[in-house]
């Protein structure tokens, strides 16, 4: 009972600081009294001494609640409440020498310098008992801050310094490339270039980093290796200059993504709305990684409606819980009944559509062959032909840099799906396949399962030290696929610039740096059935470039749609799917190695 009395809440602090306030004002008024009359204060000076005070606390708590200072919590007091104090002071003096001058018999006999002599206190004082809970904080010996480096000048210094940000962290230098601010100082802080970066560490004794501007992925992952090989594994990022879209900065831990993330510069957001706008845009999949980011995306870029389908209870619910305020209608249906899409295109007439609905785990599908058979190509030849019975404007397939010259079961449905795609007559209807690499931190995904491994104690596995893969952002990957919807005409296979492919053993050290756990270490198990050593995004070299450096065009293949659709009914009907899987994509090479351990 006693210890919920002294949990402060908001109400306790005002009432604290209104007291506080007039204790204070008393004191500093008997003083300045005192002062003026070198301590032998006439008698008939106090006589008016009550009603003076009165005008000077009312006056300092309306100027007070007038600039909020009642709403500050004590410990985040800074520099900014000072100068609101200073201000409201000025302002509460000037009004009572006013009003003294004003009504001047009323309150005679009195001297016109205690009102300074008072000022002066009265700031001095109150500004103290503010500051008096951060000064404490920051000369606890037993939380000892951490001597910081900033990396990168920029506006968003203004923000670190302010101390409702991380009271851990004590920035002691600034390290930029700029070498127009070196030997210069910004907030009392010097500015040294990078190459004094471990000169800068080992003589400033700093134990933590804070990236506070954003760098292209090799001059972050340049940085961030220096910062680890210097003993530095505290590092903090800005959480936007990330993929978080907040915009409110707030420091978060460096994560695997920040370092191999890249981030398309030709980006084309108002493309993007002009083909999002105002349209109804059936989704797919919708609460999967990709569709579940396509879905926010089309309510970001102003859909009129949003119809979520997924056949998966828990994954709809989610997005729909996150959506709820948007005009949405979630629709729980597999893409393997035609008849039940039939009544959602019928019911919903949908001017888009996103298929994104896929089962995209390669061992998985390598066990349950006609179930990823059924699911992809089934599901996505249904879709595909839904839009173009309901005169959909524009069909979008979510297609995988694994349909590439597939080594197993899951690739070849994919690359089935943008054959179907390519050659389908679709009247209308405009038709286009999305190609791209792994997504970062998508579910069943390298990167949730090594952060597993790493939160056990494990070690991690690899399953083969030369194993390469392209990453991108989901919110980025996401954003493209939406751009290259826009800009196509039909009959296209967008490929997106994944950048460079990435070794999944780099990755795996890169994860046990940022973990800090030195007990960790990485074992090889083997490549996986149907696991290929390096995906591609091309089949051959004669892409096509589009008006974005990011988004590129495969040439197109072509297929005798009626020899496609006998393939896949003869694909449902014999027990040997790998036999007809190879008839209909010739370069499918299955590969059944079940890895040697190395």
């Amino acid at each position: 009972m006693f210890l919920s009395l002294l949990k402060p809440t908001a109400l306790k602090r005002i009432l604290f600081f209104l007291g506080m306030d007039t204790f204070i004002s008393f004191v500093t008024l008997q003083i300045a009294y005192n002062l003026r009359f070198n301590f032998e204060v006439p008698t008939p000076f106090m006589d008016n001494f009550l009603f003076i005070f009165f005008i000077l606390i009312t006056l300092k708590i309306l100027v007070f609640i007038y600039f909020k200072l009642y709403r500050t919590a004590w410990r985040f007091f800074s520099l900014y409440e000072v100068k609101k104090i200073i201000l409201a002071h000025l302002i509460i003096y000037t009004i009572f020498f006013i009003f003294f001058m004003v009504f001047k018999d009323e309150v005679v006999p009195f001297a016109r310098s205690i009102i300074i002599i008072d000022c002066i206190l009265s700031l001095v004082f109150i500004t103290l008992l503010r500051l008096s809970k951060r000064i404490i904080i920051e000369s606890n010996k037993n939380k000892k801050l951490k001597n910081t480096l900033i990396i990168g000048a920029n506006n968003s210094l203004k923000s670190l310094f302010d101390d409702k940000q991380n009271l851990e962290y004590s920035p002691v230098a600034i390290i930029d490339e700029s070498l127009n601010l070196t030997n210069t100082y910004i907030m009392n802080l010097e500015v040294f270039s990078f190459d004094s970066l471990e000169e800068i560490i080992k003589l400033k004794s700093l134990e933590a980093a804070i990236i506070s501007k954003e760098y292209s992925q090799e001059e972050l992952i340049d940085i961030f290796e220096r910062l680890n090989n210097s003993g530095i594994k505290d590092i903090k990022i800005i959480n936007t200059l990330s993929s978080n879209k907040n915009t409110k900065k707030q420091l978060k831990d460096i994560s695997v993504e920040d370092l191999l993330a890249r981030h398309p510069k030709d980006l084309d957001t108002q493309k993007i709305e002009s083909f999002i706008k105002d349209k109804v845009v059936l989704i797919t999949g919708a609460g999967g990684s990709i569709g579940s980011e396509i879905s926010r995306q089309c309510k970001n870029f102003k859909a009129k409606k949003l119809i979520l389908l997924d056949h998966s209870e828990y994954n709809l619910y989610q997005i729909c819980e996150e959506l709820s305020g948007f005009d949405i209608v979630p629709v729980m249906q597999t893409v393997r009944k035609i008849e039940y899409l039939e009544s959602t295109f019928d019911k919903y007439k949908p001017d888009i559509v996103i298929h994104a609905a896929a089962y995209k785990h390669v061992p998985l599908v390598e066990d349950n062959i006609l179930e990823g058979i059924s699911n992809n190509i089934i599901g996505t030849k249904n879709c595909i032909d839904m839009a173009i019975k309901h005169k959909v404007k524009k069909f979008v397939l979510i297609s995988t840099d694994k349909a590439v010259r597939p080594t197993n079961v899951m690739g070849t449905t994919k690359r089935i799906c943008e054959l179907y795609a390519q050659n389908v007559d679709s009247y209308d209807t405009e038709i286009v396949a999305v190609r791209f690499g792994n997504v970062l931190g998508s579910s069943g995904s390298v990167i949730p399962k090594f952060k597993s491994q790493i939160e056990k104690g494990e070690n991690i596995t690899v399953t083969h030290p030369e194993i390469t893969r392209y990453f991108m952002l989901i919110p980025e990957a996401c954003e493209l696929v939406l751009q290259a919807g826009a800009i196509a005409k039909g009959g296209e296979i967008f490929i997106l610039d994944m950048g460079e492919p990435i070794k999944i053993v780099d990755l795996a050290k890169k994860m046990i740096d940022l973990s800090g756990r030195e007990n960790i270490d990485i074992e090889f198990c083997g490549l996986r059935p149907g696991e290929k050593l390096y995906e591609e995004l091309l089949i051959n070299d004669s892409d096509k470039n589009t008006e974005y450096e990011s988004i590129t065009v495969a040439s197109r293949t072509y297929f005798d749609i009626d020899k496609l659709n006998a393939k896949i009914e003869k694909l449902l009907e014999e027990k040997d799917k790998i036999k007809i899987l190879k008839e209909i994509v010739p370069e499918f090479n299955h590969n059944l190695n079940k890895g040697e351990i190395f």
